[in-house]
């Protein structure tokens, strides 16, 4: 799976995706730091990448609408976010993908479980 962390999941994150055999670019490696939420959803959606990140912003799906990406995942650690915390949250998101895609998918991946906001289709 091709991924894009967000500049606020730090270089242990990204080990551990690509240790489990993901294509992981990350904010920081194409110097993407400080740019818009707006600019940064759609490198990733051109690039077709999931995007996982702790913005809250992007669970946004009117803003930041997810039908057309490969997907958005927002970490929620907690009111007490921790080092511990960030890699559960992403190991949960490990064993979730491994069952299910994240195309065109919002995920909020909280303590204890994980809400998926599915596209609804017109009929």
């Amino acid at each position: 799976m091709k991924i894009k962390l967000d500049e606020n999941i730090g270089r242990r994150g990204a080990d551990l995706l690509k240790v489990a055999g993901h294509d992981v670019m990350t904010v920081r490696d194409q110097s993407l730091r400080g740019v818009s939420d707006q600019a940064l959803f759609e490198v990733c959606a051109t690039e077709r990448r999931v995007l996982i990140t702790l913005d809250r912003d992007f669970g946004q799906v009117l803003r930041f609408p997810p039908e057309d990406t490969a997907g958005i995942v927002v970490l929620d650690l907690g009111p007490r976010p921790t080092h511990a915390g960030l890699l559960a949250r992403l190991r949960s998101f490990l064993s979730l993908v491994e069952s299910r895609t994240t195309t065109g998918e919002l995920w909020i991946i909280e303590p204890g479980r994980v809400r998926i906001h599915l596209h609804k289709v017109d009929e």
